[in-house]
């Protein structure tokens, strides 16, 4: 019995409300979020235009990853994603493991993510430190307000806000593009091929966050057709749009200022002045309170189906009736993150550190729902090929998170064992 409609049968039912332009509207904002704003710039620093090499990988990378998480959700609908495909293929123990990597990943990336937010706002405004904190903890509390009321709320506050993120990236883009100089395209490779490396590192962070809307393949109206047209029509976008702010950063060489860390901030101001920051701090702000709104909704679920399975405490598989939201297991998610944000602030842990140990953890994810689609997805060339082709980026990625693996492997393992001591 799936995880979904276990549920059902004694703390209600999650809503089938979800169609192709939310499903678009939650994949582009799991992946577009403190990346787009950050990244850019310092891939730029690690390899110069070469970076651009990096995001052209990087892009065309993510279609497998999008592609065995849709065809593994299209395939059997349910709420808890790699989760749920884990248990299927794997048994109790990868299923446990898999849920706690999933609670280590938002316990550890929502506060670094909405950092990121605090630190822009700084860029433009007299924000202190303390500030920063406190911007953080806002948005964490507004995104899990919204998500309280329901999907459907959800899904409508994630369409608005990409649309107009879409837009005012485009603008940007364009308004900076006479900056482009073809001087700062040269040399390709600065500093060698192995720099395309540690960009491409770096880059990863930014694709993570395709398997989100598996977490919620429950809620849609349609899954075996818009799964496919959703993945087809984000991967274009999401790449489309970060090569088209990548190049610009290159082009118009605004990495080379403040350390890479705000390249589209300085792109902004060179082309609007004061104004252009200012602007910039309030959209990294809403970018990012859109990340954590998709990733709320998302991770909530997958709290939910792990304790409908006793893979976490059973008082958490309860979903309101009317509402339909998993209230009790988004409730428990935003205690811990606003306890790590607590553990970030009075041990002043730096925002790359939070990211590579966050990426560890999502990584880790990645490769168990890859095996996952290797072993369940048996029909046609693609879904035979591409899961391989997912699992074998995923292990080569781990190597470059280095020792901030210690934040995850452990946690995984003590999952594993709990998840198989409980099967017995």
């Amino acid at each position: 019995m799936g995880s979904g409609s276990g549920a059902a049968g004694h703390s209600g039912s999650l809503r089938k409300v979800i169609t192709v332009r939310h499903a678009v509207a939650i994949y582009a904002s799991s992946v577009l979020g403190a990346g787009i704003l950050v990244i850019p710039g310092l891939a730029a620093r690690a390899a110069g235009p070469g970076s651009l090499v990096a995001w052209a990988l990087l892009s065309l990378a993510s279609y497998p990853f999008a592609f065995t998480f849709s065809s593994l959700s299209a395939r059997k609908p349910e709420s808890g994603g790699i989760y749920s495909f884990a248990k299927e293929a794997f048994g109790h123990g990868a299923s446990a493991m898999t849920a706690w990597l999933f609670v280590v990943w938002v316990v550890l990336g929502a506060p670094a993510i909405t950092l990121a937010a605090g630190t822009y706002l700084a860029y433009a405004f007299p924000v202190s430190g303390p500030g920063v904190f406190v911007v953080a903890a806002g948005i964490l509390v507004l995104a899990y307000g919204v998500n309280l009321w329901g999907i459907r709320l959800s899904g409508r506050v994630q369409l608005a806000i990409v649309s107009a993120m879409v837009a005012i990236i485009s603008l940007a883009v364009v308004a900076s593009s006479p900056g482009i100089r073809v001087s700062n395209f040269s040399p390709l490779f600065p500093d060698g091929l192995v720099s395309v490396g540690v960009a491409s590192a770096l880059i990863v962070w930014s694709y993570l966050g395709y398997e989100n809307v598996s977490n919620i393949a429950e809620e849609f109206k349609d899954p075996k057709k818009d799964f496919g047209r959703s993945v087809s029509i984000s991967v274009i976008l999401i790449g489309v749009l970060y090569l088209a702010v990548a190049f610009t950063v290159v082009g118009t060489g605004s990495y080379r200022a403040g350390g890479g860390v705000t390249p589209f901030a300085e792109m902004m101001s060179s082309v609007f002045g004061s104004y252009g920051g200012v602007a910039v701090s309030i959209l990294a702000v809403v970018i990012i309170f859109s990340t954590v709104n998709a990733y709320t909704a998302g991770m909530g679920r997958v709290v939910y189906a792990a304790a409908v399975d006793g893979n976490l405490p059973g008082f958490l598989a309860k979903v309101d009736p009317k509402s339909g939201v998993p209230r009790r297991a988004l409730l428990a998610l935003f205690v811990m993150i606003m306890l790590s944000l607590t553990i970030y602030y009075l041990f002043h842990v730096d925002i790359q550190s939070a990211f590579l140990a966050t990426s560890g953890a999502a990584v880790l994810t990645y490769v168990v729902g890859s095996a996952a689609g290797i072993k369940l997805l048996r029909e046609g060339r693609a879904r035979k090929v591409l899961p391989w082709v997912s699992l074998l980026i995923s292990v080569a990625i781990l190597p470059f998170i280095g020792p901030l693996l210690a934040a995850s492997v452990p946690v995984a393992v003590l999952g594993f064992l709990y998840g198989r001591a409980r099967a017995r």
